[in-house]
């Protein structure tokens, strides 16, 4: 090389290193305008300036002027798509490599790395082991740079057996070996291994770069039971000094965090002096996951009134820390400042602000969120349709789904469970039957969520023998699954199979969670097992360890009551353990209504009173009760009480479905289109009813 192509060559290894494109294209000028572009030293340092500037189609227009290429032409051009290229690089490389053998190059070590990384996001690895008998035969695979990239290949490929036998077969091992296997385990969820190489390098006198192995360690722990190892590697962080390192105590933190270990979790945030944006949104993430939204919301004004800028990330768990909280106004003050930093764009906070305006309530608002995308994912579709839900506009969410079909968005599991549920709560067999059907087309019955939803779906619709079905098809069942069949069947006057159920979900080992319990003691009430109920309620904390609920007091009250032993519901209130509110005593009101035991239920009625119920019935019924006992001065105290605190009667409302329309009826509506037809199909059936003899049974107490 001559001085004049030397002093070139300096140039552009210095404009390289700086990424100087502006100037480095002035360079690559002037080399052609000299002529100097036939010395393939200086054409392969100007493929590589255009590579690492992010100039791909430049550096390969370069590559293709070279008239005589080397092995280090083939090697930047591969090694630059390789790193560059976007998830298709591989595409290009393998072009480039097919190209390199057909004009008859042998791959060097450095082409082979660059072939492996390309190929390494391919599901299968099949491309990456034709490579790798390449290798072999070109006698490559027993270089370390090579061996690891096709370590690399295999682990990313999900292929570790292969991984582990190239890790073994390798005469020669450096920290990129260690740890791309260490990762490997890591990201297949082998954590035991992964804990047993770490070991196997600290006893090597030869790896010393810890900090490096340690993330990558710590990455695989992600249980319970793997909290003692994670503490473990926290001593030997602490004791050769790695602990100073911030990726080692951001490994720690999420660590703990996912290991279910929270207290050291803060621990390990309070003791670090410098704590990064990293630091504070893992903490303040896992805050919020383990139910602990307040505590989140804390620190994250903490970290604000400290200067640190959160990330997009860290917003994510905040507005997700006021979705479960419904802190509607400070999730305002995070929307605000999200906008503020820039990140009102991102789909995911999008989609985070969607779910938190829904779930406080705020539906208009989720809306405007979700219109102002033009076009919305499926996770985006799903929140919106789900806060219809959860806020009652049921008949929004149908309307909502109907038009994701329209622009061809293929639901998931999710999304068919919202829009089931929105189908029981409107009773709207029809459209439930639509949505089975989707999701047979989308292959989504089979999914637990789907197949859960369906059931309940069609027993809340009456069709408890299509919902049985469901069930039974089912290949997988929670606890869930179990829950929503006894419900339905309690629910449609099937109570003994409801109970044969249980006992069937039991034999199976599937242990019943505290809603099975409230489903099995209703049916017994239902039945009128009250000696069969108490034996279930008593088996909630005796075999199964549970605490009782209020919904379990409430169903053995009920249970009671519908047997008529009134005194034994008053003596089991009485005797309960939980702070039951009104619920018990409500009950054994209207069960003394219906028993006409008007004695005990002035006594239930006065301590309602005295709970300053805001329900109308209970003061209309505990005034009738004192008429009908002879006491009308009793009869107006009480509705007075009732005008004091200022307590209305809600009007009665009722719904049918016909021809996929929904038609409402409220007490006293006029603004109903068939209203006149209705009334007169009243009068017609109210005559032929008097025409053969039905007599109305009039009753002072029972018609509220």
């Amino acid at each position: 090389m001559s001085s004049a192509h030397r002093l070139l060559f300096k140039e552009l290894v210095k404009l390289t290193k700086e990424q100087d494109l502006r100037r480095g294209k002035a360079l690559h000028a002037r080399i052609i305008k000299t002529d100097s572009f036939s010395n393939v030293y200086l054409a392969n340092c100007v493929v590589n300036l255009y590579a690492k500037c992010g100039q791909l189609a430049k550096a390969r227009l370069a590559f293709e002027k070279i008239q005589y290429k080397d092995e280090v032409s083939w090697s930047s051009i591969i090694n630059a798509y390789a790193q560059k290229g976007g998830p298709n690089s591989y595409v290009f490389v393998m072009d480039l490599f097919k190209q390199m053998r057909v004009e008859n190059y042998i791959p060097s070590a450095h082409s082979f790395a660059g072939v492996f990384t390309a190929v390494s996001n391919l599901s299968g690895g099949w491309v990456g082991k034709q490579v790798h008998s390449l290798a072999i035969k070109t006698d490559h695979s027993g270089d370390v740079v090579v061996g690891s990239s096709i370590l690399n290949m295999y682990c990313k490929s999900g292929l570790i057996i292969d991984a582990q036998r190239m890790f073994d077969r390798m005469p020669e091992r450096n920290s990129v070996s260690w740890a791309t296997l260490l990762s490997g385990y890591a990201s297949c969820g082998m954590a035991e291994e992964a804990v047993g190489l770490f070991k196997l390098i600290v006893r090597s006198e030869e790896e010393k770069g810890y900090h490096f192995f340690l993330t990558s360690v710590l990455s695989a722990l992600t249980k319970p039971e793997l909290l003692g190892a994670g503490r473990g590697i926290h001593c030997f962080a602490v004791k050769s000094g790695v602990i100073l390192i911030p990726e080692v105590r951001n490994a720690l933190l999420t660590m703990y965090m996912k290991c279910g270990g929270m207290t050291d979790a803060l621990q390990v945030f309070s003791m670090s002096t410098d704590k990064n944006p990293i630091m504070w949104s893992a903490i303040i993430t896992g805050l919020a996951q383990i139910g602990n939204s307040k505590g989140a919301l804390e620190l994250f004004s903490n970290m604000h009134f400290s200067g640190i800028n959160p990330s997009e990330y860290t917003f994510v768990g905040v507005i997700n820390a006021c979705s479960d909280i419904g802190a509607i106004r400070e999730g305002k003050q995070v929307h605000c400042c999200i906008v503020k930093k820039g990140f009102e764009k991102q789909i995911y906070i999008i989609s985070s602000l969607v779910d938190m305006y829904a779930k406080c309530c705020c539906v208009a608002d989720a809306r405007k969120g979700f219109d102002c995308l033009h076009e919305p994912d499926i996770v985006l579709w799903t929140s919106i349709i789900s806060g219809y839900i959860q806020n009652g506009d049921n008949e929004e969410a149908l309307n909502l789904y109907a038009k994701m079909e329209e622009e061809g968005i293929p639901p998931n599991d999710l999304t068919l469970a919202s829009v089931l549920k929105g189908c029981s709560s409107l009773a709207a067999l029809e459209q439930g039957k639509q949505i089975h059907a989707h999701a047979i087309k989308y292959g989504l019955v089979k999914e637990v969520t789907v197949g859960s939803s369906l059931t309940s779906m069609y027993a809340k619709c009456g069709c408890i023998d299509e919902g049985r079905m469901v069930f039974q098809r089912m290949d997988t069942k929670d606890v869930v699954s179990w829950n929503v069949m006894i419900s339905g069947l309690a629910q449609n006057g099937c109570s003994d199979k409801a109970l044969e159920l249980f006992e069937e979900m039991r034999l199976l080992g599937v242990k019943p969670d505290n809603v099975t319990f409230v489903n099995i003691l209703s049916a017994c009430s239902h039945m009128g097992l009250v000696e069969k109920g108490w034996d279930y309620f008593k088996m909630i904390s005796r075999e199964f360890g549970l605490e009782p609920g209020l919904e379990h007091y409430a169903c053995m009250v009920d249970a009671y009551s519908r047997a008529g032993r009134l005194n034994e519901a008053k003596k089991f209130i009485e005797s309960a353990t939980i702070d039951h509110g009104m619920c018990l005593w409500r009950i054994l009101l209207g069960a003394c209504r219906n028993y006409r035991h008007y004695e005990l239920g002035a006594y239930a009625g006065e301590k309602l009173m005295e709970l300053k119920s805001q329900e109308s019935s209970a003061y209309v019924l505990l005034s009738r009760i004192y008429v009908a006992l002879g006491r009308p001065d009793d009869a107006e105290r009480i509705m007075r009480l009732m005008r004091v605190r200022r307590i209305g009667k809600e009007p009665g409302c009722s719904w049918i479905e016909l021809k996929n329309l929904v038609h409402v009826f409220v007490v006293g509506d006029q603004k109903h289109p068939e209203v006149g037809n209705v009334r007169s199909w009243l009068r017609i059936l109210t005559s032929q009813m008097i025409d053969e003899g039905y007599k109305p049974a009039y009753d002072l107490i029972l018609t509220t």
